[in-house]
């Protein structure tokens, strides 16, 4: 370090090395937890199908586009299925990008992973500067060049600098304090103008009191202090060499956040430092449990993660078309004439749908055989799965080779694991975990790996099992093959927060309970979304963050919902059971609620056929007529009227110019229907009234009906007073 204090000729060099030097990766292809048990068992989790494509792929497509030169792939679990699939992929000769594997059967923690990696480094030099380091089951889009760069910009200024995290807005709900991936509330703190990270807490806010604690000595020494709880982690860094090193220093460091970065941000001594990076429209998760599986497999059929979409190529999987309302088929899908595949649905090449089957808002794979009269909603049928006549199947996955027997039902949550056979009419219970693999003992922790013993003795124990279980019986029925996995003590309510599926009425029921509870409280005894916290201040500046950020995610999911009712004809009650869940987990308001579902509503009636602007107008007004109970629910009040009026302006302005000729007279049915009351009318015509002439269009186009508004008002109040006489 000494050497770069000499002079500039040292820092051209260095800038001339760095220049010279690969952009590399580290990836991490287990996750060291046991999330996905009963199914990582059996396959690393890297390797499970996500949308159809393994989850590597997304990684790995993701590091090549961003410019990364090499990556460096750390198996452990189920490491020969890793290495075998890279082999055969066309990551094996890809042009631009080299792909290395590390292998190491006894780390069982990231720590152990990245010491393993720094002693190999030691022989080998592999890692030749600053690094990203990622885990395999991470989703992004986001540009890596320039944050690079200005990880690399900062290292040269402060020698301390030793990495940069990724962090991205994502609002957790007020109640279930967990994000929209089903993880805990994140706290951090940051330096407002440097960006460092000061503090690192996970679900460590006292929710009840509405407070969090912070040591009195972040204050001292720093002048002003930045606060966050509506950030989510994304789990990608950019890392100095150091960081290597410190792991290898410090045996006790095995989880990345909990003991690496806490370790640093308490150590005194040494003085490293790491700072943040805050993205904004681009997109970055990881697959951390079955919650982010559903969610992020969402944010892909929704486009959210372009370009690694399910109709363009990428990391070597087969493109499938995408139709009208966000279907994605395969191109040789046989479907028969009398099955609804409905929208925000994928499905896989060589799969037979049959008579009078209804599937909405799933992911079908490659090579299923589904028969006549089923019913899929919400869940993922991954590959060479066969389903026979009259089964019902809501908010599951179905690992590959299951079979699922006639008239048989999966409740909410069930995860069926490989080669699971479902017998006859059998009922599986909601959050079911089922495998033809018996259930441990003793439940393994968290830090453990994703498999029992090895890869090679998990498939000696599957070889064969079925007949086994099939002559012992099943607790799946007697033509059925697997073991229901028991919920382990204290770990209910971890079942249903990381869960496929919806959150379930009564506990739906508790939580609305608990905020109107919440609303109820002072103002001041609740922690601010964000804020700035200065030393001479007694208060927290909660204005410096753009309170909408998942808004865009919301709407996205509020449509889906929306076309969901709108194909089952499902009833408004149960509409806006289905909403009110979606408002907890974003943490939105019933005006947010409101413009959504309005945005849903023209969106479909722009998306139906139409040949006229008298057409799209006698379909919008049909809409409008039929839905108007479940935009009601979030119209009670003046403000949220206005809100809708404003969505329809936005539309019309941006995303739906066709309806921009009929908004006086759409607005006239919304009078009609009740929706919009006159006072919503006047204050938004009030309030434009002062506007620039550009924004006055449709203030304009619905002076006539505004105009009548007032007189009929007028009228109203002579008869009145007339009467009062």
């Amino acid at each position: 370090m000494g050497a770069q204090k000499k002079g500039g000729a040292r820092v051209s060099d260095d800038s001339e090395e760095q220049s010279r030097q690969r952009l590399q990766a580290i990836l991490l292809a287990d996750s060291f937890t046991t999330k996905f048990r009963p199914v990582t068992l059996e396959r690393p989790k890297v390797l499970l199908p996500l949308v159809n494509v393994p989850m590597i792929d997304y990684t790995l497509a993701w590091l090549e586009s961003a410019g990364i030169e090499e990556v460096f792939v750390f198996c452990c679990a189920h490491s020969t299925q890793i290495i075998d699939y890279l082999e055969t992929s066309e990551w094996r000769t890809h042009p631009n990008l080299v792909v290395r594997t590390i292998e190491s059967h006894k780390s069982i923690s990231a720590g152990d992973a990245l010491r393993y990696i720094y002693e190999q480094q030691t022989e080998t030099s592999q890692i030749q500067g600053d690094f990203v380091l990622v885990s395999g089951d991470t989703v992004s889009n986001m540009p890596l060049a320039d944050l690079i760069q200005e990880h690399r910009e900062r290292k040269k200024r402060d020698e301390k600098a030793i990495m940069t995290m990724v962090i991205k807005k994502s609002k957790p709900s007020l109640i279930t304090h967990q994000s929209r991936l089903g993880t805990d509330q994140l706290f951090i703190a940051v330096d407002p103008l440097t960006k460092q990270l000061l503090h690192y807490e996970e679900d460590k806010v006292d929710h009840a009191r509405g407070s969090v604690c912070l040591d009195k000595s972040l204050m001292e020494s720093n002048p002003s202090v930045l606060l966050y709880n509506d950030m989510q982690d994304c789990y990608i860094d950019i890392c100095s060499p150091e960081v290597l090193s410190l792991f290898e220093d410090n045996f006790d460091y095995q989880h990345l956040r909990r003991h690496f970065v806490k370790g640093v941000l308490v150590d005194d001594i040494m003085g490293y430092k790491i700072f943040t990076h805050e993205i904004g429209s681009s997109y970055a998760a990881r697959v951390d449990n079955f919650r982010s599986y559903d969610t992020v497999s969402k944010d892909i059929i929704q486009r959210w993660t372009y370009p690694y979409v399910p109709d363009i190529n990428f990391g070597g999987n087969r493109p499938v078309k995408l139709g009208r309302q966000g279907i994605y088929r395969a191109c040789d899908v046989v479907q028969s004439r009398s099955a609804v595949v409905g929208a925000s649905t994928v499905v896989g090449y060589g799969t037979k749908i049959g008579n009078g089957d209804r599937i909405l808002n799933s992911v079908i794979g490659n090579g299923c055989s589904i028969g006549s009269n089923v019913v899929i909603e919400g869940s993922y049928i991954w590959n060479n799965v066969t389903i026979e006549d009259g089964c019902e199947i809501r908010n599951a996955i179905v690992c590959d080779g299951v079979r699922i027997r006639a008239g048989a039902v999966l409740e909410p949550g069930v995860v069926l694991s490989f080669k699971v056979v479902v017998g006859r009419d059998f009922v599986v219970p909601a959050y079911s975990k089922v495998s033809l693999l018996q259930q441990p003992m003793k439940e393994d922790s968290d830090e453990e790996l994703e498999y029992a013993d090895s890869s090679s003795g998990t498939a000696d124990r599957l070889s064969g099992l079925s007949l086994e279980m099939e002559s012992k019986g099943s607790e799946l029925g007697p033509d059925g093959a697997g073991y229901i996995w028991e919920v382990c003590e204290g770990a209910h309510d971890e079942e249903w927060k990381h869960s496929v599926a919806p959150i379930p009425e009564d506990k739906l029921a508790e939580i609305t309970q608990a905020m109107d509870d919440y609303d109820d409280m002072e103002d001041e005894s609740v922690v601010p979304t964000s804020g700035e916290l200065k030393s001479d201040a007694d208060s927290i500046n909660t204005d410096v963050n753009d309170p909408c950020d998942d808004y865009g995610y919301f709407e996205k999911e509020v449509e889906g919902t929306f076309l969901r009712a709108v194909e089952e004809g499902i009833k408004v009650e149960l509409g806006v059971l289905e909403i009110n869940s979606l408002r907890l987990s974003y943490n939105m308001e019933s005006a947010d609620c409101a413009g959504a579902i309005f945005y849903s509503m023209m969106k479909l009636a722009v998306d139906t056929p139409h040949s006229s602007a008298s057409e799209l107008y006698k379909t919008a007004s049909s809409i409008i007529a039929k839905w108007k109970g479940l935009l009601g629910f979030y119209v009670k009040q003046t403000d949220e009227q206005i809100e809708v009026i404003m969505k329809f302006e936005e539309m019309c302005q941006e995303t739906a110019k066709e309806l921009g000729p009929l908004f006086a007279q759409i607005l006239h049915v919304l009078y009609e229907k009740d929706v919009v009351q006159e006072d919503a009318i006047m204050r938004w015509a009030e309030e434009k009234a002062g506007a620039d002439e550009a924004d006055k269009v449709y203030l304009q186009q619905c002076e006539t009906f505004i105009q009548w508004l007032k007189e009929a008002s007028e009228e109203e109040d002579e008869d009145d007073d007339e009467e009062e006489d």
